[in-house]
C-alpha cells in the first residue's frame, strides 16, 4: 500500500490539506497527517490533531509521497523547518513524490526541489521563489516526482492529481464523489 505524509503547521489553508488527505484516503492510500506540533491551527482557525509530530528521526523515503498544503504563515512556517526541509530532500533523492499547493512551492525551492522544474504556484509568490520555470495558466502541474497546483480553488483536482501519480484510479473516485467534470 501507498504511503502518503501530509505537513501541517500553524497557518496552513484548511482546504488545501483536508481536501487531499480526504481523497487519498478514500482511494484506500495510507496517510499519516505530520505536524510541526501535536495540535496545529488552520489559517481559519480550524484545530487538527495530527498522527504523529515531526521530529528529526523523520525519514521522507519512508514515503512514497509527501504532501505540502499552503496558506501563510503555515507555508513559511514549513519553509522554516530544518526537519521539513531534509524530510523532502530524502524523499526526492529516493525518488519518492513531493507535491505541494498554493504558497508551498515556497518550500520545495528553498529544499533546491524545483531547479529545472516546471511548476504552479499562488499568483505573487513566484516573487519569492528564485528557481524553476512557473507555469502560470496551469492549475496542476505534474513534472516528474514533483506534484503542484495553484491553491484551494483546485484543492479536489490537486487530490484527484495525487491519486493518479500514485497509480490510482482518480477517475473512479471522481464518479463516486458526484465531482463535475
Amino acid at each position: 500500500m501507498k504511503r502518503i505524509a501530509v505537513f501541517l503547521a500553524d497557518g496552513f489553508e484548511e482546504i488545501e490539506a483536508i481536501a487531499p488527505i480526504d481523497i487519498l484516503r478514500r482511494a484506500e492510500f495510507d496517510v499519516d497527517v505530520v505536524g510541526l506540533s501535536k495540535q496545529v491551527v488552520g489559517s481559519h482557525q480550524i484545530k487538527v490533531e495530527v498522527d504523529r509530530v515531526l521530529d528529526a528521526n523523520f525519514d521522507g523515503a519512508a514515503y512514497d509521497l509527501i504532501v505540502l498544503p499552503g496558506g501563510l504563515p503555515g507555508s513559511h512556517h514549513l519553509r522554516d523547518s530544518e526537519e521539513v526541509i531534509e524530510a523532502i530532500q530524502q524523499a526526492n533523492a529516493s525518488g519518492k513524490g513531493v507535491a505541494a499547493i498554493c504558497a508551498a512551492p515556497l518550500v520545495l525551492d528553498r529544499a533546491g526541489l524545483l531547479e529545472e522544474r516546471q511548476y504552479i504556484s499562488f499568483p505573487g509568490t513566484e516573487d519569492e521563489i528564485h528557481s524553476g520555470e512557473r507555469l502560470a495558466d496551469e492549475f496542476v502541474v505534474v513534472d516528474g516526482n514533483i506534484v503542484t497546483a495553484r491553491g484551494a480553488g483546485v484543492a479536489l483536482d490537486f487530490g484527484y492529481a495525487l491519486v493518479d501519480y500514485l497509480g490510482g484510479d482518480a477517475d473512479k473516485l471522481k464518479a463516486s464523489m458526484q465531482f463535475k467534470q
